[in-house]
Order: structure tokens, then C-alpha cells, then sequence
């Protein structure tokens, strides 16, 4: 019984997270645009499951790749193979990044529109092979940002420098880039950040500063994310400089 129950308290709070946003919808639907709901059966349904989607999701985060990144950190941390840690960094951002379905959503966007625009040819083979290189890009600049990261943890190097560097950075190249990538590259570094990509990520980084000597969890597990959103802007605004220009 206690699993049943563990498993009702974690539906409950799921549903918990999700009520702010049920009573928005709500709120705007009825009374500012004053119209009723539509479809309320398939629209209670459909929360539902969400609510159980979302309470699976965490949990699996919880059971497996939580674990699994944090086991893996451990492991690499003992076999004191630097190459080979820095090596599964990389491909671990580029991995989880080059298949995300909301980067591969606006690299075909920005194809069309830069079909569109007249920036590339309209031809098929232009539009993909420009979106094929947004995505690319961006899952080149999560695996170096992944592996600077492990870097910065194991050498103990403070975040914030790093980030301070990082948005320089992006506000210099900013002047360089055309006019027509900029918005792209923005939110570049927003989609990159995926469902997958972020517990194991996080996973890693807290792992890998539980197993080394003189490093904090709380201050140096932390952090890889915020740069892993950085990078894309600057990768995909160089990018832009190449091709457009």
C-alpha cells in the first residue's frame, strides 16, 4: 500500500504544479474573452494526462537518469581518465541536443524564412542544408560548453567568471553578426536545454564534484546548464557571419 500511496501524493502534486495554469487559461478564457471551453470533456481528459505524464516523467528522472549521470561521474572520476571524461562530455551535449525536437522546429522555421527573405535559395536542398547547419551548430556549442563545464569543475574555476565571459562575448559578436541571425541565435541558447539534456547534465556535474576532493555539489555541481544555454548564441551568430555574410 505504501507505493500505491507514495504514487497518489506524487499525482496530487503534479497536478498541484499544473493548477496555476489551468487557472489562467481559465480566467482569460471566461472572463476576458468571455467564451466557454472548448470541448471541456477532451480538455479534462487531456489534463489528466498530463498530470500522469508529468508525475512518469519526474519519477523516471528520479529512477534512471539521475542516477545514471551521477553513477557515471563516479565511474570516470575513478578510472582518472581525463581525455575520456572530457571526450563523453562533448558528445553527451551533442548527442541530446542534435535530435531535440524543438531545435530541429525553429532550424526549419529559420529556413523557411530565410527562403523567404531571399537570404539562401528556395530550392529544398538550400532550406535543409541551412537548417542541418543551425542544428549542428548549436549541438557543437552544448558539447563545448558541456565540456568546458567538466573542465571548469575539475580545475575548480569560479561559474561566474565563466558566464561574465560568455555574455561579453556574445554582446561582441552581437555587432558583427547580421541583423537577420541575431534573434535566431537568442533563442538558440533557449532550446537547447531539453528534457533529456537537463537532469543528465545535472546529474554529471553534481556527480562529478561529489567524487573529487575539495569541490562542493552545491557550489561547483551547478552551473553547466546556464552555459550550455550561452554558447549557442555565439556559435549560431559566427555561423550566421559565414554564411550570410
Amino acid at each position: 500500500m505504501k507505493p500505491l500511496r507514495l504514487f497518489l501524493i506524487s499525482v496530487l502534486n503534479s497536478g498541484r504544479d499544473l493548477m496555476p495554469i489551468v487557472i489562467v487559461i481559465a480566467f482569460f478564457q471566461l472572463f476576458i474573452l468571455q467564451q466557454s471551453l472548448p470541448d471541456l470533456t477532451k480538455l479534462i481528459v487531456g489534463l489528466v494526462l498530463v498530470v500522469f505524464g508529468l508525475n512518469f516523467f519526474i519519477r523516471g528522472l528520479e529512477l534512471g537518469l539521475f542516477p545514471l549521470g551521477e553513477n557515471m561521474a563516479y565511474a570516470f572520476a575513478r578510472k582518472g581518465n581525463v581525455w575520456w571524461l572530457l571526450a563523453f562530455a562533448f558528445l553527451l551535449g551533442f548527442g541530446t541536443t542534435i535530435a531535440e525536437p524543438a531545435l530541429i522546429a525553429i532550424a526549419d522555421k529559420a529556413a523557411d524564412v530565410a527562403a523567404e527573405g531571399g537570404m539562401i535559395d528556395t530550392t529544398l536542398e538550400a532550406k535543409s542544408s541551412y537548417a542541418n547547419g543551425l542544428r549542428y551548430t548549436v549541438a557543437i556549442s552544448v558539447g563545448f560548453a558541456i565540456l568546458i563545464g567538466v573542465i571548469r569543475i575539475i580545475k575548480g574555476w569560479p561559474i561566474h567568471y565563466l558566464i561574465i565571459a560568455g555574455y561579453t562575448g556574445v554582446v561582441v559578436v552581437t555587432m558583427f553578426a547580421p541583423v537577420e541571425i541575431i534573434g535566431i541565435a537568442y533563442d538558440s541558447g533557449g532550446v537547447t536545454t531539453s528534457t533529456i539534456t537537463v537532469p543528465l547534465v545535472t546529474a554529471l556535474g553534481i556527480g562529478l564534484a561529489s567524487s573529487i576532493k575539495g569541490r562542493n555539489p552545491m557550489v561547483d555541481g551547478f552551473g553547466l546548464i546556464a552555459f550550455a544555454s550561452l554558447t549557442p548564441m555565439i556559435f549560431v551568430m559566427f555561423y550566421g557571419i559565414i554564411i550570410l555574410k
